[in-house]
């Protein structure tokens, strides 16, 4: 990891296209302006972390939410099976 000191209004050049640029110091907040192409994804890492977590959740069903499907899907059949 590079680490660098800056100040208020100094940047920092990331390959030929993107820009970090230290905007304002207040105590132990840093706010920090990135300047980068459309086709370059800026996210914060917090907010992968929680998309990350987000979509294990979504793909790891609950027990309760196989049963309902189950139960959906033979319900279905029975009526299949009914009308034939």
């Amino acid at each position: 990891m590079l680490v660098l000191s800056r100040r208020v209004g100094d940047s920092v050049v990331i390959g030929e296209d993107i820009v970090v640029t230290v905007l304002e110091v207040k105590g132990d907040v840093v706010r920090v302006g990135v300047d980068a192409p459309r086709h370059v994804p800026v996210r914060r890492q917090e907010l992968l972390a929680e998309l990350a977590e987000s979509n294990r959740a979504a793909a790891s069903p609950t027990p309760a939410a196989v049963d309902g499907l189950s139960q959906l899907v033979t319900r279905r059949q029975d009526s299949d099976d009914s009308r034939s």
